[in-house]
Order: C-alpha cells, then structure tokens, then sequence
C-alpha cells in the first residue's frame, strides 16, 4: 500500500515542481506607480446648511451667560471671553460646520465651569 501511495505521489510531485520552474524567468507583473496629487490640488469637505440645533444651542448657551452675568454669577470679564468664544462658534455654526461649532461650545462650556451636556 505505502508503494502504491509513493508510486503516485512521486510522479505528481515531479509535474508540480515541472510547472513551478516554468514560471520562474518571467518577470513579475508591472505595476503602475501612481503619481500623487499636485500640490495645488487641495480636498475641499463640502458644507453643511447651517443646522437649527447648533443655532439653538448657541441661543441657549448666550441666554445662560446674559442671565448669569445679570444676576452676579459671572465677572464682566469672563463674560467677554465666553462671548467671544459663542461667536466664533456662531461663525462656524453658520458656515455649516455644526461639529466644530459644538467642539467650540463644549470646550467653552467645560472651560468656565457649565455642564457640557
């Protein structure tokens, strides 16, 4: 039996490595080296139209600050800072970028003590 299986196995062996040496002098396929962008080419993230939530939560967020400063909670100095921090968030919120207005409103949030939520 062991002969028998080495009769076949030996022939089948001898074609395979027949057919493997003839592929061995052909060069290896070509492969196209693709050029980068130029350096003028520049990827635009296309924008979003202003969001109504992210106007509304910048309403929030000045009423809060307008009541806080009203009632003596907040210096007229950090007022100034946080009102600038909402403008810029406003500026990105309508230019349609909502996830930076809301990192803008978070960090400031965060910044001066108010729940980020």
């Amino acid at each position: 039996m062991a002969r028998m299986t080495a009769r076949l196995i030996l022939p089948a062996l001898a074609l395979t490595l027949a057919l493997a040496g003839c592929n061995a002098n052909n060069p290896p396929p070509a492969v196209e080296a693709t050029q980068p962008p130029p350096e003028s080419a520049m990827r635009v993230t296309p924008r979003a139209p202003p969001d109504v939530r992210c106007a509304e939560e910048i309403a929030r967020y000045r009423a809060t600050q307008d009541k806080d400063l009203a009632d003596g909670h907040v210096d007229k100095g950090v007022y100034a800072q946080i009102q600038a921090e909402i403008a810029e968030a406003e500026r990105a919120c309508s230019a349609g970028d909502q996830l930076r207005a809301q990192y803008l409103l978070r960090a400031s949030k965060e910044r001066h003590g108010y729940p980020a939520g």
